[in-house]
């Protein structure tokens, strides 16, 4: 068997920016509910999938938020994208998929304890957590765990991640670290960037390992003493980065492998919704 695993957040925000707004009979935004409807949909349409769970960003903040203050939080984003949270999560339940609502954690870190979870379990074949995320490339191990993007059809195991960032999933978290994620309000270290971090951690591996003193390091890379020098006087910074963008997998999920059997659609709870959100 398969376990599918999906980035709720990431397939509501799809849905978002991705279908036209639209709006129940009292004036409420509906139309990513609706999307994230279809989407899921889609998924359970396609063959071989029989377990399935979905986790949500329940709220944006999470530990995280604690350590930097800097980290990613709700402002800015669009209030009527904020007010169709619950409801999809309550549209994943409805069509009787396993949903995780994250508050103290994160979306990645539940899919992260789930793929580290159920990757071993009798039976399983394979894991593909369906999402475009980088950060969830860390999780990946060989062919038995993947990341799928669902919108371009496109899968990425350990060869590409190696492919795509130059360094194993292991080092994704370092990688991170280095260069930033702007999506998480991770700053990254001045001067590194995709390529410098890919070619040092490809020799290193940790952020540790790197000499501090160029002229130890063995690996031809543009700049070296100008990234040594950033990276010399930010190891503290570099070692909270890490820390942020490391996923946690001891999320307490309370489902078994067998809880993630699709059974069906709860069929009233899912006619209730689609009356409430005009679908």
């Amino acid at each position: 068997m398969k376990v599918h695993l999906v980035d709720g957040t990431f397939e509501l925000f799809r849905a978002y920016y991705g279908v036209p707004p639209a709006h129940d009979a009292s004036g409420r935004p509906v139309g990513a509910v609706r999307g994230i409807l279809a989407t899921l949909l889609s998924l359970l349409r396609e063959p071989g999938v029989t377990h399935v769970a979905c986790a949500f960003d329940h709220v944006i903040e999470s530990f995280r938020n604690e350590l930097f203050a800097g980290y990613k939080t709700g402002e800015g984003i669009d209030p009527d994208l904020l007010a169709q949270f619950e409801p999809a999560e309550r549209a994943a339940a409805a069509l009787g998929i396993v949903v995780w609502p994250m508050v103290e954690f994160e979306t990645d870190d539940a899919l992260a304890t789930a793929a580290a979870r159920f990757r071993d379990a009798p039976g399983v074949e394979q894991v593909v957590i369906c999402s475009p995320d980088k950060d969830l490339s860390q999780c990946v191990v060989g062919s038995r765990v993947i990341c799928r993007d669902r919108l371009r059809r496109a899968d990425r195991d350990e060869a590409g991640v190696v492919a795509k960032f130059g360094v194993p999933p292991a080092s994704i978290p370092d990688w991170l670290a280095l260069v930033g994620d702007a999506a998480d309000g991770i700053p990254g270290i001045p001067g590194w960037g995709e390529k410098s971090a890919g070619t040092v951690l490809a020799r290193y591996g940790r952020i540790e390992a790197i000499p501090d003193d160029p002229a130890a390091w063995d690996v031809a890379v543009r700049g070296r003493d100008r990234l040594a020098a950033s990276l010399r006087g930010r190891r503290e910074d570099a070692a909270l980065f890490r820390r942020l963008a490391t996923l946690r997998t001891d999320v307490p999920l309370v489902e078994e492998l067998a809880d993630l059997e699709w059974h069906g659609a709860r069929r009233g709870d899912l006619e209730a919704l689609c009356r409430e959100i005009g679908a």
